[in-house]
């Protein structure tokens, strides 16, 4: 799921959540979890209701602070990598690369 302007809320169970991503894999969800942990987000997550067995599971991932919106947030630079060294950029996010390096904008 690319990153969108618009902020998604709704709910996990009982709990009012923010949106991350919807219907995403067991690996992406991994990512996500250890991601938003690491920078001090209570992570909940739902599985997708599947119409057959053979289907992969999905899953949601959802956080308990309301204000929170991945896209201002990368962009403002205020998500740090795994390693706590790094400043989260689109690129990593999406997991495309593991390089924090390059900005969002290219100034060559």
């Amino acid at each position: 799921m690319a990153l969108a302007g618009k902020h998604m809320f709704g709910s996990i169970g009982e709990q009012r959540v923010t949106f991350i991503e919807k219907k995403i894999s067991a690996e992406r969800l991994d990512f996500l979890k250890r991601l938003l942990e690491c920078n001090g987000f209570e992570v909940l997550i739902q599985e997708e209701k599947r119409k057959s067995e053979e289907e992969p599971q999905l899953y949601t991932v959802g956080v308990t602070d309301m204000v929170f919106n991945p896209t201002v947030y990368i962009f403002q630079r205020r998500l740090k990598t795994l390693d706590g060294q790094h400043v989260v950029n689109q690129d990593y996010w999406n997991q495309l690369s593991e390089d924090s390096k390059p900005q969002y904008w290219k100034n060559s």
